[in-house]
């Protein structure tokens, strides 16, 4: 099971690679209504997420600069920020950073027992399988969200 764990990141994260590489840095910034946040926030938060928890399921130190948290995290939005985000190139070398990351994560950790147990909202997390698991689903969901994003700008500039 935890080779299919390892093997469903790495479809993901190419999806998201893909994605992202293709969208023209102008629509980055771009809020369409009903939105709480923009394409480059998205990727960031990807970015963000990836190395926080997984920094903690394997217990290892973030790799990410520190403003990155203030940018990305959970609760944060464009209309907040006070540093420059980062540029597109940027985060698509921490996403392909972190994707040549996966190929060196043995199966074996994943059964590793979290001390303590993470708590996120309602859910709880015993083992670092189950904390990574988490980050692929909750990539998935960001990488649904950049498209429809994409939609949004994209048939409010034909509008």
């Amino acid at each position: 099971m935890s080779h299919t764990l390892l093997k469903s990141a790495k479809s993901v994260r190419s999806m998201v690679l893909q994605q992202v590489k293709a969208v023209p840095e102008v629509l980055l910034d771009t809020k369409p209504a009903l939105f709480n946040n923009t394409i480059r926030w998205n990727v960031g938060h990807i970015v963000f997420v990836h190395d926080y928890l997984l920094s903690i399921a394997f217990s290892k130190s973030p790799a990410l600069p520190a403003h990155y948290e203030q940018l990305f995290n959970t609760g944060t939005n464009p209309d907040q920020w006070s540093v420059a985000p980062p540029a597109k190139e940027e985060l698509v070398s921490k996403l392909s950073e972190q994707s040549l990351h996966l190929d060196h994560i043995s199966p074996d950790v994943f059964e590793n027992r979290l001390t303590p147990v993470m708590e996120l909202g309602p859910l709880t997390f015993e083992t670092s399988g189950e904390l990574f698991n988490f980050v692929t689903i909750h990539e998935a969901m960001h990488f649904s969200t950049i498209s429809s994003l994409l939609q949004s700008i994209t048939y409010s500039r034909q509008a």
